[in-house]
């Protein structure tokens, strides 16, 4: 018998909180990310709207309501998000994205991270997306390129040194996931 899902759904505004609140345990602790303030729940919302209005995904994870501990995620509780964002802004980058996918610390490796990336690269093909870029930054676990490659990502290049943060240079390693025909 295989453990229940998180149910994915779209992000709405009262979300901001708990995105703020996952975010911030990587700004602070790791190098996943170069951001190096947390943004506020108020940014978060901001985001959520722009991609909203640019028809972009942006998705949260919980578990599902009734469902004792869904794989160990509290029923009802945000344990991750994902969103597309457009890759860059020259007009020719339109059918480009990049891909984000976050999972609350104690929830990794539940299927969170997984079920974030499905429903978002399903998202993102019906907002017309060709390309999804993750770039992803090389802090010394295989966990987000491993995530990736299991949907089908294949490593593009490697950026060496292109941020500082605590005290380190680190690589972003680059992925890309075809969506469609066209090349």
């Amino acid at each position: 018998m295989t453990a229940p899902q998180p149910v994915v759904r779209p992000a709405v505004p009262a979300d901001a909180e708990a995105v703020a609140e996952i975010f911030a345990h990587y700004v602070v602790t790791s190098v996943a990310t170069f951001e190096e303030v947390p943004p506020t729940a108020a940014d978060w919302r901001r985001r959520l709207g722009e991609l909203s209005r640019q028809h972009l995904p942006f998705l949260v994870a919980q578990g599902a309501q009734g469902v004792q501990g869904v794989r160990g995620v509290q029923a009802g509780t945000v344990c991750g998000y994902a969103y597309a964002s457009p890759w860059r802004p020259k007009p020719a980058y339109r059918y480009t994205v990049e891909d984000t996918v976050y999972i609350s610390p104690g929830h990794t490796g539940r299927g969170v991270g997984s079920a974030l990336l499905a429903g978002l690269l399903a998202g993102c093909a019906e907002a017309g997306a060709r390309q999804v870029i993750a770039v992803i930054a090389d802090t010394g676990s295989d966990a987000s390129a491993a995530l990736h490659r299991r949907f089908g990502f294949a490593e593009a290049g490697r950026l060496s040194g292109v941020g500082r943060k605590h005290g380190r240079w680190i690589d972003t390693v680059l992925m890309q996931k075809d969506l469609g025909p066209g090349r």
